[in-house]
């Protein structure tokens, strides 16, 4: 048995002991040592740069609709590491995540013995979302790689039942290559031998290429999904949602805000229509109710009413270009104040030009961890885009002065660019008793 705070400690040892190792040998050998019950689940495995969590949260609430008994593991976490392990929308209890911990910890002491290696985090976490829902006797695994996809830990799985890739751009380039090729080469390494392939359909020319000249090596069917099959869009206030018509389902409402959010969905649709083929039941009622109860933490969700507290994960170009249309489509009667913390190894500059046109003032913070990049530097640089930045050495200091001006002047606050921070803002935010939340 594990305690909450054992776990804690033996997850961020592991985690500053040998930080992010790609490759498949290290969850090989844990697997091996823990039975390798990874086998005995079907998946859906889910890659690309942007929308990977959103798609997931969408599959999830339909396939539950449906009845079907379905974990979701995803990563990294914003609030707490629970959320990242999901059976039909609950997170792990807390008592349940230290004990699964627990016994991969002994698998990995066994590993250790036989071979000297130490697996990373991100495998032990991996390791330990298998044995949670094979614990669960789960039907379906929702199953998001943590990057870029042929040596991610997660590409340990043999045959899924859909391989599922989201929108491509640059992002993590020290790891998947400095060019839109390299990283959709690495994201397509999820496409196993005769596998079903659901992809939103590249804008670039030589992504596509990427993906259907894979595809024909593994001789795997691909199907593209396009936002352009979603008919008579309307873009609502953070009350209203989105709704646009599909074909052959009718009207299909979102809870989940954020232009972005219309691509996702039709990524999901095609990809339940592909889980309908293999034997899942799933009604055109249940995909339009899942669609429509679907949440994912992040992703242009509203903290607080007032003032308006939104934050969204935008971390690279293609997703600021992203946030950016859902501001104009839906807020331009608010002035807008940005709270932005990014990692160093973002496309942050970039991030800048897009999103600061549309601000009226800019605090910049450092998130934590080793990547982060200092606030004061990126104040810096914002400031070649817009005069009103000011750095903030904390994160409550940011979030005070952001409220106190959106107050006097019917502005929103977004907060946004790396999620290791907004747990922290959230946090302040629940010890602020006179925010409508």
């Amino acid at each position: 048995m594990g305690n909450k705070r054992d776990t804690q400690a033996y997850l961020e040892q592991l985690g500053r002991k040998r930080g992010m190792v790609l490759g498949l040998a290290s969850i090989r050998e844990l697997m091996s040592e823990l039975l390798n019950v990874q086998n005995k689940l079907k998946f859906v495995h889910v890659a690309g740069t942007n929308g990977k969590g959103s798609v997931c949260a969408f599959l999830s609430s339909m396939l539950t609709e449906a009845g079907i008994c379905v974990g979701t593991y995803t990563s990294p976490a914003v609030f707490g590491r629970a959320e990242q392990y999901r059976v039909n929308g609950e997170d792990i209890p807390e008592e349940k995540f230290d004990e699964i911990i627990a016994e991969v910890r002994r698998a990995c002491e066994r590993v250790r013995e036989q071979s000297g290696n130490d697996p990373t985090v991100f495998e032990v976490e991996t390791a330990a979302a298998f044995l949670y829902f094979y614990s669960r006797g789960c039907q379906v695994v929702i199953l998001e790689a943590g990057m870029g996809g042929e040596t991610d830990a997660t590409n340990i799985i043999e045959d899924p039942l859909v391989c599922v890739l989201t929108s491509i751009s640059m992002d993590h380039m020290k790891f998947l290559g400095g060019s839109l090729c390299e990283i959709a080469r690495a994201k397509a390494g999820i496409i196993k031998e005769n596998s079903r392939v659901v992809a939103v359909k590249p804008e670039q020319e030589e992504v596509r290429q990427v993906l259907e000249a894979w595809c024909v090596k593994k001789h795997a069917s691909l199907t593209y999904s396009d936002e352009a099959q979603a008919e008579q869009v309307r873009y609502g206030t953070k009350e209203q949602g989105i709704s646009f018509v599909y074909p052959g389902l009718g009207e299909v409402e979102l809870t989940m805000t954020g232009a972005y959010q219309v691509q996702n969905a039709v990524c999901a649709i095609e990809t339940i229509k592909i889980l309908r083929k293999a034997g899942f039941a799933v009604s055109d009622g249940q995909i339009r109710a899942g669609l429509r109860k679907a949440r994912w933490a992040g992703r242009f969700s509203v903290l607080c009413q007032d003032p308006l507290l939104v934050i969204d994960g935008a971390h690279n170009s293609d997703a600021a270009k992203k946030l950016r249309e859902t501001l104009k489509r839906g807020f331009t009667n608010y002035k807008i104040i940005y709270i932005i913390g990014v990692l160093a190894d973002k496309e942050h500059e970039e991030m800048l030009k897009i999103m600061l046109p549309l601000a009226w003032k800019v605090f910049t913070v450092t998130p934590p961890g080793p990547r982060a990049m200092d606030g004061a530097v990126l104040a810096q640089e914002a400031f070649k885009y817009h005069r009103q930045v000011r750095y903030c050495p904390e994160i409550e200091e940011a979030v005070t002065a952001a409220v106190r001006s959106a107050k006097q002047e019917n502005a929103m606050i977004l907060a946004f660019g790396s999620l290791s921070y907004l747990k922290e803002l959230r946090e302040i935010l629940e010890e602020k008793p006179d925010y409508d939340r």
